[in-house]
């Protein structure tokens, strides 16, 4: 008799639930980590439309902390608050720094730590 093993092809259960819990973890950590990412692109344009005001430096620092302040309400910002944002200004100089970090519960005691750093600088000090 002339028997031929076959080759067996295919995933067996274990491999198959093993791939679906490593997808599952990194859909999870998109979930979690995309609207971080998210929120700062609302801060980034917040920023930028700051930094494009015609009368930029002759706003006080109150005046564009304000102005900041209504964009975010505007945005929905929620990662940053506007007393963190750091405003130098100096005669017409002025230089807004955001710098904030963000930590994100992914599961159990697995976080994610996030950190950015937006700024601008107008006029010549």
């Amino acid at each position: 008799m002339n028997t031929q093993l076959k080759n067996q092809r295919g995933y067996t259960l274990i491999s198959l639930i093993f791939m679906l819990g490593i997808f599952g973890f990194f859909v999870l950590l998109v979930l979690k980590i995309g609207p971080i990412y998210m929120d700062h692109s609302k801060v980034k344009n917040a920023l930028a439309a700051i930094e494009n005001t015609t009368d930029i430096t002759t706003l006080s620092e109150q005046e564009v902390r304000t102005s900041l302040a209504k964009r975010f309400n505007l945005n929905y910002v929620a990662d940053l608050n506007v007393q963190d944002v750091k405003i130098i200004k100096r005669g017409n100089y002025l230089k807004v720094q955001a710098k904030y970090e963000v930590v994100e519960k992914i599961v159990g005691n697995i976080s994610a730590l996030v950190e950015f750093d937006d700024s601008f600088e107008v006029g010549k000090e």
